[in-house]
């Protein structure tokens, strides 16, 4: 039972996460006007705001200009949906079960708008960084001190790598929303996950960025919204960070 009211608040907190992802970005209030087809501006009643059922009945069409619906919106709800059954499961009914959950949902907003925008909105990253330094004397899992080290330690070396780049090779290697993101990872997921994280980004990177030059025609001037690989690699190290350390250093789980 516990479970379905963690899937149930994880749909609804989904709608809203879709809200921010397409306003936000463009600088709109996210409480009004009410949500609206953005194709013809349709109010979108409430029965057809029923996360993922609405896309389902209506065929993901809106009923009034019938202009295909993004299947992004269903897969934001289903995602933020996984992001509280995976913080409930496995944390309980606990505040730490809703930071977690609120982490992952900014990690799922983050991505897509960098995907979408190339920009990493300073109301997520500075925002969501400061809720979790403070939550980190309150964090049983994390000392305020490692989440500050983590967060301030993760800044100064993404700070060095966007100024290496930008004086040495005279391009942006890093964008600098991709540096205040650090505050946000490192207060929340500390020293060890951090540097999961970052290598599962680079490693992503890596293989994307190769893809699209081996296959895409791209060359290496490209520019890569590693925002995105960014929350991935949190996420991944969110849950499976130990495996993966015991990996890296040659031990048995």
């Amino acid at each position: 039972m516990a479970e379905i009211i963690f899937i149930v608040f994880g749909l609804i907190w989904g709608s809203f996460l879709n809200v921010v992802i397409h306003r936000l970005p463009r600088g709109e209030s996210l409480v009004k006007p009410r949500s609206r087809c953005p194709k013809c501006q349709r109010d979108i009643r409430p029965w057809e705001n029923i996360p993922i059922l609405s896309y389902l009945f209506l065929r993901g069409r809106c009923p009034g200009c019938h202009q295909s619906i993004s299947i992004r919106y269903p897969l934001v709800e289903a995602a933020a949906a996984c992001a509280f059954y995976y913080a409930g499961s496995t944390y309980g009914l606990t505040v730490h079960a809703g930071m977690t959950a609120l982490f992952l949902l900014i990690l799922i907003a983050l991505g897509l708008i960098d995907f979408e925008h190339m920009i990493l909105p300073d109301e997520l990253t500075l925002g969501g960084g400061a809720i979790f330094l403070i939550y980190s004397f309150f964090n049983p899992h994390q000392s305020p001190l490692s989440a500050f080290l983590s967060a301030f330690g993760g800044v100064i070396i993404f700070s060095g790598l966007f100024f290496f780049y930008l004086k040495v090779r005279k391009v942006e290697g890093l964008g600098f929303g991709d540096v205040k993101m650090m505050i946000l990872l490192g207060a929340f997921l500390g020293p060890e996950k951090l540097i999961v994280t970052v290598l599962v980004a680079s490693v992503l990177g890596l293989l994307v960025g190769l893809f699209l030059i081996v296959f895409k025609g791209k060359n290496l001037q490209m520019a890569l919204p590693f925002g995105i690989f960014l929350s991935v690699g949190a996420i991944i190290s969110l849950i499976f960070s130990e495996p993966i350390l015991h990996i890296l250093t040659g031990q048995l789980p």
